[in-house]
């Protein structure tokens, strides 16, 4: 998503309303070919997956093979290198610590992961993602930077119950566009239980797609949620949550809120 799209007009877009679409592709031709294509992969894999982590762990399979970064969301490898510079960036000015343990829920192909890796003690850094796919391509990743000696936990999962994983045992979570690819179940599952595996003094971090207008989604790839809407749904399962006003300063288009166990200092 581009960097303009927390304007406060774009804010207000209904990107499922036909009217949208329409428009958007009046102002954007070239753009309809690619949509349509899209469109009609859509309707295939929800035959075939009506789950939605069976769909998109195929969407994922097939971004992937095409190109692992742009599945990841970054069409150059420039951009990838910043989006994930710029992740990592903002934890360590937030206080993460190469002591600290860390949990990257949908690692992908260490866009960001090879920075947490290479700056957490070894064995510190555990990555999770629902592609079987993107996961190799993170091992490619983390060949490629001569980390293996870091020993990170690369692991594919189905859900977000995180049940295999201990309690009081992470530092800092991190889940960047996650859940601006779920519906509100698969964030739920994962606010439900996501505080089993931090410590009292923790946080995890979220970026979500943000919208002030109508909440919807995209082809059941791109959901737009009210920031309040996550905030309650943080704090039904016992959780303190605030929206992290400093991230809208960074060149990038989702939004990020932070929850933890305990109430922890603004700054």
């Amino acid at each position: 998503m581009p960097a303009d799209a927390t304007s406060p007009k774009k804010l207000r877009n209904n990107r499922a309303a036909l009217t949208h679409k329409v428009g958007y592709a009046l102002r954007h031709p070239d753009r309809v070919m690619p949509y349509l294509r899209r469109a009609g992969r859509d309707a295939w894999l929800r035959l075939v997956h009506p789950d939605h982590v069976g769909y998109y762990r195929a969407v994922m399979a097939s971004d992937t093979r095409r190109n692992p970064e742009a599945a990841v969301g970054s069409q150059t490898h420039d951009r990838w290198l910043a989006l994930g510079q710029m992740q990592f960036d903002y934890l360590v000015e937030h206080g993460l610590r190469p002591e600290h343990r860390m949990l990257d829920i949908g690692c992908g192909n260490l866009r960001g992961g090879w920075r947490f890796i290479d700056h957490l003690d070894s064995g510190h850094y555990y990555g999770i993602d629902i592609s079987p796919d993107i996961l190799i391509a993170a091992k490619k990743t983390l060949a490629e930077r001569h980390l293996q000696d870091k020993l990170p936990h690369l692991t594919i999962t189905g859900d977000l119950t995180l049940e295999f994983l201990p309690s009081d045992h992470f530092d800092v979570i991190h889940a960047h566009s996650v859940f601006s690819h779920s519906p509100l179940n698969v964030i739920e599952e994962c606010l439900a239980h996501v505080g089993r595996v931090l410590t009292d003094t923790g946080f995890f971090d979220f970026t979500f797609d943000r919208t002030e207008g109508t909440e919807h989604q995209v082809l059941r790839e791109d959901f737009y949620y009210r920031t309040e809407t996550l905030l309650a749904l943080a704090r039904k399962h016992g959780l303190h949550a605030r929206f992290m006003d400093d991230w809208e300063q960074r060149p990038h288009g989702q939004s990020k809120i932070r929850v933890s166990r305990s109430a922890l200092p603004t700054t």
